[in-house]
This record gives structure tokens, sequence and C-alpha cells, in this order.
């Protein structure tokens, strides 16, 4: 499949034109109820089967299967990453209205690290071609742990990267409402919520690490790889907001994203040398073991209502407008002739808001 530079241009451009559109709608700090992220995620999934209808018309068939095999591995694979999403936001207590920027920026890094990584997996492909047998033993092995670890969940207080910030980093212990920085008498500090974008942003890596090389099982296109990963992608905000009060009802759905790994790993092996097995049958494969992992967990737990994670504690709070009229402006000066401080805030707000982990 030959793909001239400004299909990919054109694609790139209406990326980013959507990014831009969805920062715009959601410029202000709000909390995002079900309808407003069904109606996106409703978008965002006709934008990804509509490339795909574009593709097999203009391609042919068999590309416009491949683009959906990977379209729906990706996007299954993507649930995952939401429920985990959710265990940090609990975890850190963050409330709603402030998690959409922080799922914003999550997914523009996404963009881009499963870019690098597709770019770097199509040239190690084309110049060692038995790196598909890592490939695929890697898959495997991880399908394998998966489906071991199914009952296992993330541990944000045992994360390394969490306690490498804390020890390095100045934070407060107020959310400064959208800020990720804030200055405090004169010193920068970070706010609970960088951290909570460094943790999402990591695990973000992590899941590419599984991501790609699964894709790379049902299309070598480079094109495909990263256009079914860009539309699996662009609908993680939304699906995050329409599924983090759903977690504790896909109770099966890790074993089916383990099999499916343990599938595409065994697909990938078969294909070097052995037998190509059709990418049609993948695809049905696929989508019958995501349908009947959903179907039977919502069958198990039907009755149940949506439920928001529970929050133990709350280890950090919300600033007080005390505190926010307190903190001066990152980068510049405040205006002169700025309404006065009031009295005693700037001692209160070092006391109240910073807090150091070292």
């Amino acid at each position: 499949m030959t793909v001239p530079f400004w299909t990919w241009a054109a694609v790139l451009g209406f990326i980013v034109a959507m990014l831009a559109i969805d920062l715009f709608a959601h410029r202000r700090a709000h909390v995002i109820g079900v309808r407003e992220a069904a109606i996106w995620s409703g978008i965002w999934v006709g934008f990804g089967i509509g490339f795909g209808v574009v593709v097999w018309l203009s391609a042919g068939g068999e590309f416009g299967r491949q683009y959906f095999a990977g379209y729906l591995i990706e996007k299954s694979l993507a649930v995952d990453n939401v429920f985990v999403w959710a265990i940090i936001f609990t975890y850190f207590a963050v409330p709603r209205r402030l998690q959409h920027r922080v799922l914003f920026l999550g997914v523009l890094g996404a963009l881009v690290f499963r870019g690098l990584f597709i770019a770097a997996g199509s040239v190690l492909i084309a110049s060692f071609g038995a790196i598909l047998y890592l490939f695929a033993a890697f898959l495997i092995v991880t399908g394998c742990r998966m489906l071991r670890r199914r009952d296992e969940h993330l541990d944000p207080e045992r994360s390394r990267t969490l306690r490498l910030f804390r020890r390095y980093v100045p934070m407060t212990d107020a959310f400064y409402e959208q800020r990720f920085f804030v200055r405090i008498g004169g010193t920068v500090l970070a706010t609970p919520l960088l951290a909570v974008l460094l943790l999402v942003e990591v695990t973000d890596i992590v899941f590419a690490v599984d991501s790609i090389p699964a894709i790379f099982a049902v299309t070598d296109v480079p094109f495909l790889v990263f256009t079914a990963n860009a539309f699996a992608i662009l609908g993680l905000r939304a699906m995050y907001f329409l599924l983090a009060d759903l977690i504790h009802r896909f109770v099966y759905l890790k074993i089916g994203l383990a099999l499916v790994l343990v599938w595409v790993g065994i697909k990938m092996a078969l294909k070097i040398d052995v037998f190509y097995i059709p990418t049609t049958i993948s695809l049905a494969v696929v989508t019958t073991i995501i349908g009947a992992s959903v179907a039977a967990s919502l069958y198990v737990t039907r009755g149940r209502d949506r439920q928001a994670p529970p929050v133990a504690t709350a280890p950090f709070r919300n600033a007080t407008p005390v505190e926010l009229a307190a903190a001066a402006p990152l980068w510049r000066r405040r205006r002169t002739g700025a309404p006065a401080r009031p009295s005693g805030s700037d001692t209160d707000s070092r006391t109240s808001a910073t807090r150091s982990d070292n």
C-alpha cells in the first residue's frame, strides 16, 4: 500500500484540527457528564469507522479489514488504559472538573509516543525481519501474565515514578484549579495535578509497548498502524468519562484482552514462515473474544448501577480562594494596582499550601 505525502499531511492536519476543537470545547473546567461523554464518544468512533470505510473503498477490502482489525485491537486495549486512569484519579482524589485537561495532554502525549514507537517498529521490521519472533513471544508472554494477574491492579502508592517525583519535586498539598505549577512566596511549586499527568503519561508509554506489537500482527503498513492507533486514542478522553463509573462491571474484560494478546502473538509467529491467517479470520476472532468478555461481564453484574470508584482518604485538597489569590502568576509579575493581598495570606498560603516529600 503506497501512501502519498499529501495523504499523511491531510490525516495529521485533521487530527490536529480535531484536537484543537476538543480543547476549545472544553477550555473551561467543568464536570463532564455521561450524556456529553456519550456524544463525544460517538463522534470519535464515527470518525474512526468513517476513515476505515474510506480506506476500504480507496485501497481495497484487504487493507480495509487490516485497518478495522487494528482499530478494534487498539480500542479494546484502550479500555484497560481507561481503567488505570480511573485508579490514578481516584488515588489523587482529582476533582472531576479538573480531569479533562490532564486527559487531553495524556492523549496528546500518547499520540506522540506511539508515533515514535510505530516509526521505530517499522524500521526494525524492515531491517531485521526476525524481530517479529521477539514481538510474538512478547505478546504471548504478556497475555499469559495478564491472565494470571487479572485480579491485580495498579497501586500508585508503590509507583517508582511517583516516589521519584515526590523526592525531587517540591509539591503543594492542594489543587490550584487547572494549574500544574504555582508561585507561592516567590517559589515555584508543582501541584498534584502535575504528578497525575506524569503517571498518566507513563502508563500511556507502558500500554504502547503492548499495543504496538499487537497491531503489527494484523498489518505491517505504517499508515494503517498509525491511523488505527490515532483514531482509537482520540476517543480515550470521552471513553473515560463514559466508563469510569462502570469499572466494577467489566469483570471479565482483562481475560478477553489477555486472550487477544495471545491470539495476535500466535498469528504473528505463524505468519512469518508457517501460515498466514487471513485478516477476516483475525477480525472475527478478536471481535468474538472482546464481545464475549464484555457481554459476560455485563450479564453477571446486571442490576448494578454506576458507581464512582471509592476514595479511602483524600490525600490532596482544593486550594481556598485566599490561597488562589495569593498564588502569584508564574511567568510575569502582578500588574501595578492589583488588589492588595489579604493580610497574612502570604504566610498562611506558604504554611498550608506547600509541602515537600523529601
